[in-house]
């Protein structure tokens, strides 16, 4: 590449925000974000199309960074983290892809926050490696057994356009207002970044009650988790349905469980402030 190319592909880089630095997890090259200091706190995004951990969790991130570690990465498949040829799109790779970062960032203990295909991730690194989370807060959460849903099926199913963005969109919300078009060509244009549909298409193929299935961990795993747990769902989810957190809350012992009325999948957008309060306060409180 020429100076010129680097320079340029210099400032691109520097000019988004979704990027934040590569850390080797597992042999992947991860893009992560580490914000803040004191406890940690590791962020498991969603598995919408175009999704990075920045665009899932740019709310939170400053929040949680006035008083905790942040760390934020993009699972393998997602974002900007290296996509191995060759990769297996599983739970044991996404569980070792976080042990992994884990181990390279020095950290032996986090606080573990999942958001929908991150709760499932998470539930499913916390069987593996329980010694290593603390606290789990778990939104709108995969991870057991249930229906697929047609907003889910969307959103596994989108094929690039504009138009389809719009109309997956929809499904994530229960106030259609707080969506627009500026958002949806935002978000088409992530999800159409080199690779990006690639790796995404080949992770959820029809039939897609497959892949629900292949996210969930077993009730007898999950019942004999021993962490205090948060569970955060959305009354009105049209992608994942609060029967989901129901049955967290009936198999974790050691759980609560807050549900917004009028409000989607998005919680993190839809009630912003009020997640964001929850978590925070949850993750300070003592040990007990």
């Amino acid at each position: 590449m020429t100076n010129e190319g680097t320079k340029a592909l210099d400032k691109v880089v520097a000019d988004n925000p979704e990027i934040g630095r590569s850390v080797a997890a597992g042999g992947i090259s991860t893009n992560v974000h580490v914000a803040g200091r004191g406890a940690p706190v590791l962020l498991i995004h969603g598995s919408g199309p175009g999704v990075s951990a920045w665009a899932n969790w740019r709310g939170l991130i400053p929040v949680l960074s006035r008083d905790c570690m942040v760390v934020a990465p993009d699972m393998v498949g997602f974002g900007y983290t290296e996509r191995p040829a060759g990769a297996r799109y599983e739970l044991a790779t996404w569980v070792g892809q976080m042990s992994g970062l884990l181990d390279t960032l020095g950290l032996n203990q986090v606080d573990l926050v999942g958001n929908s295909f991150g709760g499932a991730v998470s539930l499913a690194f916390a069987v593996k490696h329980p010694e290593r989370v603390r606290r789990l807060v778990l939104m709108g959460a995969a991870g057991v057994a249930f229906d697929l849903t047609p907003g889910l099926d969307a959103v596994w199913g989108y094929q690039p356009s504009v138009e389809n963005m719009r109309r997956m969109m929809q499904y994530f919300v229960y106030d259609r207002s707080v969506l627009s078009d500026d958002l949806a060509v935002l978000r088409y244009r992530a999800s159409i970044q080199p690779g990006f549909q690639e790796s995404f298409s080949s992770m959820f193929p029809a039939p897609r009650q497959r892949s629900v299935e292949a996210l969930a961990t077993p009730e007898d795993a999950i019942a004999a988790l021993p962490h205090r747990t948060l569970l955060i769902h959305g009354r009105d989810d049209e992608v994942v349905p609060l029967q989901t957190s129901l049955r967290l809350n009936q198999l974790l012992q050691r759980s609560d469980l807050h549900v917004f009325g009028r409000c989607g999948h998005w919680v993190q957008i839809e009630k912003a402030a009020d997640f964001a309060r929850l978590v925070s306060g949850f993750l300070a409180e003592n040990d007990g």
